[in-house]
């Protein structure tokens, strides 16, 4: 198996510095002052980060310190977080879960902030004319969500909830598009599924919603950086942390507003757009004790049922400015 460019670059400058050729703190500066140049943040489609990007404010606030954003698209969570790992952006905002695989996996990551929760944005969904009235009827079916995303964990929490193990369903990993192919074919017989995917099925083909994410989880958006990033560049991190604060409250103000700037991205009409906006929370925090522990919660679910090859320390990632 390859190695990450994030490994192999690491690997290489150990080697220098054990050679005499270079010491970790001259190359910790040098890296810094060659960093100050560009801060590339990873976005997606139809997310709070979208709207930062479209508002222009933080291109606005870090050029005044002589920075330059790069924005990277990403369609997922976990390709941003791979993004993050092989060294390819700076920033970036996802679920939940995302961050565990990532950690898991040895990523260089650090917990920066995170939104409210936002329980109201996950659902299970299950067909119109679908005769199944609650989860543990599904056992033995076919249930279909993202490897990985935030609503990994809301499969997990229901399958506890009543009982059930998670070799009692039949999951099928698919990316949304995909999974709202196989839904409408009725080839799959749950989705679980993310605003605001989820209130599209509801509102163009009557999906109905078997399970609501508000009765399980706390669905948490966090933004995260690399170590790295953290240590040598922490004033552009809160730099951003603010201007992330300005637009989540100018959102929360003017759904209308950024209906218009997100509906042309993810191809759904503005009043589609407009009631997934409302499914989700606004402002933005350093990480507190109560949010790292239900990040642990999450990771040892994970854990627990193998979908992780690892326990995770949580409290190890966190940064505190």
């Amino acid at each position: 198996m390859k190695k990450s460019a994030f490994n192999t670059r690491r690997s290489s400058l150990k080697f220098l510095a054990s050679m005499g050729a270079l010491t970790l703190a001259p190359l910790q500066k040098a890296w810094a002052q060659s960093s100050t140049r560009t801060f590339r943040v990873g976005w997606q489609k139809g997310s709070n980060i979208a709207l930062l990007r479209a508002r222009g404010n933080l291109d606005a606030r870090l050029k005044k310190e002589g920075i330059n954003v790069r924005w990277i698209e990403f369609t997922a969570g976990p390709q941003m977080l791979e993004g993050l790992n092989v060294g390819s952006i700076d920033f970036a905002c996802v679920g939940e879960t995302p961050p565990i695989f990532a950690q898991a996996a040895g990523a260089d990551l650090v917990y920066v902030a995170s939104e409210p929760p936002a329980p109201k944005a996950e659902k299970i969904l299950v067909q119109k004319d679908s005769t199944l009235k609650s989860f543990k009827e599904l056992k033995g079916k076919r249930v279909a969500l993202n490897r990985g995303s935030n609503v990994h964990y809301l499969l997990l929490k229901v399958l506890e909830r009543e009982g059930l193990a998670y070799s009692d369903i039949e999951v099928k990993y698919l990316p949304p598009a995909d999974a709202r192919a196989a839904f409408e074919s009725g080839s799959i017989d749950a989705w679980v599924i993310w605003d605001p995917f989820a209130q599209a099925a509801i509102e163009q083909i009557g999906a109905r919603v078997l399970v609501a994410g508000h009765d399980e989880v706390h669905n948490y958006n966090f933004y995260l950086s690399t170590g790295a990033y953290a240590k040598a560049r922490p004033d552009v991190l809160k730099w951003t942390i603010e201007q992330v604060d300005i637009t989540n409250k100018w959102t929360l103000a003017h759904f209308d507003e950024a209906a218009d700037i997100l509906s042309p991205q993810i191809g759904l009409s503005r009043e589609i757009t407009r009631h997934a906006l409302e499914n989700y929370a606004y402002g933005v925090a350093y990480i507190t004790d109560a949010v790292a522990r239900n990040q642990q919660n999450i990771a040892d679910a994970f854990s627990s049922q193998k979908l992780i090859p690892r326990p995770l320390e949580i409290k190890n990632v966190i940064w505190r400015p």
